[in-house]
């Protein structure tokens, strides 16, 4: 895995590979040089391996891929994301490219099967006559914050608290979803993530005059205690190919409103456990907020139809047997 040092991809490959560690798989992580993500993959008893993963000129890292594989002589290997497949070589090992967006082929035409974390894209891959029969749905899984502490999130006790997440990046949506807030005579929004268009969305606010009504917290870890605090969950994102936020919020029962990007759209049965506005339409997404806020009940009903569905589909038992099932039948015809 060749990825950032945060994002929600990057996460999901620390959770999947320490869960099946657990689940007794013997498994090699080998990881872009990330001292944190390292440690803790050591501390939950993994030793992964260390490379550059770097551009064009970058002459070493595939030789010292292929190095790794052929000494710890996996049965399958998996290239998370399209660096990552540009780097991991073909062996004797079976090789599987995971996608957890809509990434360009060309990268993963040497691997043998595919995986996605969703049925779009699933869809999608087909659709680029990729043979249906090796490629695969398999999804996420995220961590249960069921009976989290909450945050300290100061606010008036009447004022909705109202939570959205994520890298602060233009695909979020988070220009639309303070326009939205700017449409309520009620409600505190509290903003965790950090990236490229924070200055832009603090600009905004202060346009706006809403930004004693925003909290920008910067990236946080503390996700269940953020969820344990908040009335509403809002996912903006004009673009999401999956949404684990969505899933997050599920785990802690809150209610969800999402903009109908393709996998909030995927995941939600609209009206039943969440609500679906438009892309790119803060009065609407200013509508949905204001008729939950209003309704405590209808917003406990959607949390509890969510947590019932994280619990059936997105918690980590049903998603790592699921893995598992489908990694022994990719393995190697005569291997044990």
């Amino acid at each position: 895995m060749a990825g950032a040092s945060i994002g929600g991809a990057e996460a999901f490959y620390e959770r999947a590979t320490i869960a099946l560690h657990q689940a007794g798989d013997v498994v090699l992580p080998i990881i872009r040089r990330d001292a944190e993500r390292a440690a803790r993959l050591r501390k939950a008893g993994l030793q992964p391996v260390e490379l550059a993963f770097g551009g064009a000129l970058d002459l070493f890292t595939k030789p010292r891929v292929r190095r790794a594989l052929q000494d710890f002589k996996p049965d399958v290997v998996m290239a998370w994301m399209q660096r990552a497949a540009r780097f991991t070589p073909q062996g004797p090992w079976v090789l599987v490219g995971r996608f957890g967006g809509y990434y360009d082929l060309k990268y993963f035409r040497h691997c043998d099967h595919l995986v996605a974390n969703t049925h779009d894209l699933v869809r999608a891959i087909t659709a680029e006559h990729w043979p249906p029969a090796r490629v695969h749905y398999l999804p996420n899984f995220v961590e249960d914050f069921t009976n989290a502490a909450p945050a300290d999130l100061l606010a008036p006790s009447s004022t909705p608290r109202l939570l959205a997440m994520g890298r602060l990046h233009p695909n979020k949506g988070f220009n639309v979803l303070l326009r939205a807030i700017a449409l309520l005579p009620r409600g505190h929004l509290y903003l965790a993530g950090a990236g490229p268009e924070e200055a832009a969305l603090r600009a905004l606010a202060a346009e706006l005059g809403i930004t004693d009504r925003v909290s920008f917290l910067g990236w946080r870890r503390d996700i269940g205690a953020l969820l344990a605090a908040a009335d509403i969950f809002i996912c903006s994102s004009r673009h999401e190919p999956l949404g684990n936020i969505v899933l997050e919020a599920w785990s802690a029962a809150k209610p969800v409103i999402a903009a109908a990007a393709q996998g909030p759209s995927e995941l939600i049965s609209d009206g039943a456990d969440g609500l679906l506005v438009a892309r790119e339409d803060a009065p609407a997404l200013a509508a949905a907020i204001a008729g939950l806020a209003e309704n405590p009940a209808r917003a406990a009903a959607l949390g509890a139809a969510g947590r019932a569905h994280f619990a059936a589909a997105f918690a980590e038992a049903p998603v790592i047997s699921r893995w598992r099932r489908l990694l022994a039948e990719l393995k190697p015809a005569g291997r044990i």
